[in-house]
């Protein structure tokens, strides 16, 4: 019966560690994409959330309640016209 030596996860993950710390400070055009990316991806979900969907729950109703019904009142009233076509 062999046991297995714990240290090798580690090690690995070590390794894989510094396979990509190795790549990312290679990288020339890579930087610039990844600095592009991750832009975008602020863009998206910060300002667009921001901007263009506001919590329109909170503001027009105070209880958890009343927000139930108004989302209870909007999906069986969007059902029932889908229903009659």
């Amino acid at each position: 019966m062999t046991f297995k030596n714990y240290t090798t996860p580690i090690k690995s993950i070590h390794t894989i560690y510094t396979f990509y710390r190795d790549g990312f400070r290679g990288m020339v055009l890579g930087k610039k994409l990844w600095t592009i990316i991750l832009i975008k991806l602020f863009v998206m979900f910060v300002v667009l959330k921001l901007f263009f969907f506001p919590n329109y729950l909170n503001k027009n109703f105070q209880t958890d309640e009343e927000k139930g019904n108004f989302v209870l009142e909007q999906i069986t009233a969007n059902a029932s016209k889908s229903q009659s076509k």
